[in-house]
């Protein structure tokens, strides 16, 4: 506060010039901050348009008249938006005015960035997000060409259960055939049901191993579609152009998975272990004599039990194979850069801030413009309109007051000028009686 005689303290001079200082600095700033805000807005106005016309599938005329005008709409609301605030927010006085504007700020911010940065980050980075795209597609597609040919080749090592089962059920016919299993040498009917046992089982071995080469030819296959597309997912020139490349082999390689998925050899085991013990035909028992048929009968019941065993081995090994998880149903989908920067915004952090700062860079001098009248009205408080006039107040003040009796000598003389020009009128004598007119 000032003192009674009406001096300043130290610290009231210093907080004056200070003020004056920054008041200085604004009004130098304020020389070329409208114009560097109508840059910002202009650039933002561009990128938008690029982001726009990105988003648009026809390119005729009309599709670059809207694109234009949305851009221009979006720089010219960025320009006025935030002329209202570099104005109006740094002079707010009350709490309360200072906390809705910056709310408004707040929510102004937003809309711009809904309006207009996901749209410039399209612009800086669209076709890298797209290429993202078709990266993590390629990725997704590889891991279901590899789970599907896992699951088939587990499939192919069902091929040794098989085999093992049909090495005994043969041991066991050159067993009878012998005479060392039922006691009666010979191919009776314990060694005809053997046999026919190790038939099928050798018929369903060839059958596993016929698909070795179409899986090892299908994988191969995969692999050619997976290296085009990976090519394509680098490759110079339009993104656009080269995601509709990217689509037909992703088609093609859906069905290299699907042909795969079906070589899977474990449905085929599970059902023959279950028709293994089923299709069993007994023959008519041969023996020559009672205990020999009987011997005959025992053997075939102890050839079923063992079957039983081996269907139930073999079904339980295609069922693990059975249980693996399938692979992923995979497919592409297109995707335009607006949707890819979106998608993949962890991926570009760096354009999506470029793309925010240029929108937003001007609520950071709102902030700094605020703080600086804060600091001007710190200085002034409390100090009546003389303790802050200037030399150079002064001196303007001084001017202005000559102006002012300058002025007003001017007026008087040329009110004098207009009273001395008017013209002088005397009295008219009053007329006489005449001697006539005399009673």
């Amino acid at each position: 506060m000032t003192e009674r005689n009406g001096r300043l303290t130290a610290e009231e001079a210093k907080g004056l010039r200070t003020a004056k200082e920054l008041e200085g600095h604004l009004a130098w700033l304020d020389t070329f901050t409208p114009a560097a805000l109508g840059v910002l807005a202009t650039a933002s106005g561009i990128y938008t348009y690029l982001g726009v016309s990105s988003l648009l599938e026809d390119n005729g005329a009309l599709s670059f008249f809207a694109a234009v005008a949305y851009s221009i709409a979006v720089s010219v609301g960025i320009f006025v938006f935030w002329s209202y605030m570099l104005r109006l927010l740094p002079s707010m006085r009350s709490g309360g005015g200072f906390i809705g504007l910056t709310i408004s700020t707040i929510v102004g911010s937003l809309a711009i960035i809904a309006m207009s940065s996901w749209l410039n980050a399209a612009a800086l980075a669209g076709s890298a997000a797209v290429e993202q795209h078709l990266e993590n597609t390629v990725r997704d597609y590889q891991a279901s060409l590899e789970q599907a040919h896992d699951i088939a080749l587990s499939g192919q090592s069902l091929s040794r259960e098989v085999e093992r089962a049909r090495q005994s059920f043969e041991d066991l016919a050159e067993l009878e055939q012998s005479g060392d299993l039922s006691g009666t040498s010979g191919r009776g009917a314990v060694f005809r049901v053997l046999t026919q046992k190790a038939e099928e089982l050798d018929n369903l071995r060839e059958q596993i191993d016929a698909q070795q080469p179409l899986i090892e030819n299908a994988f191969g296959r995969g692999n050619e579609i997976l290296g085009r597309m990976r090519e394509l997912t680098v490759a110079p020139g339009p993104v656009d152009t080269r995601s509709v490349q990217f689509s037909e082999e992703s088609v093609k390689l859906a069905g290299v998975i699907s042909q795969l998925n079906q070589l899977n050899v474990a449905p085929l085991v599970a059902r023959a272990a279950e028709d293994l013990p089923a299709s069993v035909v007994l023959p008519e028992l041969d023996g020559r004599s009672a205990e020999v048929r009987q011997a005959q009968s025992a053997t075939i019941e102890s050839v079923l039990t063992a079957l039983d065993q081996r269907a139930r081995t073999l079904r339980n090994a295609a069922e693990e194979v059975l249980a693996m998880e399938p692979p992923p149903e995979t497919a592409y989908n297109p995707i335009s850069s607006a949707d890819a920067v979106i998608r993949y915004a962890e991926n570009f952090v760096p354009s999506w801030a470029g793309a925010i700062a240029i929108d937003l860079l001007p609520a950071v001098l709102v902030f700094i413009l605020a703080i600086t009248q804060a600091a001007i009205r710190s200085g002034r408080d409390g100090m009546s309109i003389e303790e802050t006039l200037t030399l150079a107040d002064l001196k303007a003040a001084v001017n202005a007051m000559r102006d002012v009796e300058l002025a007003m000598g001017d007026a008087d003389a040329a009110m004098l000028d207009r009273t001395a020009a008017k013209p002088t009128t005397t009295a008219a004598p009053e007329p006489t009686a005449s001697t006539d007119d005399k009673v």
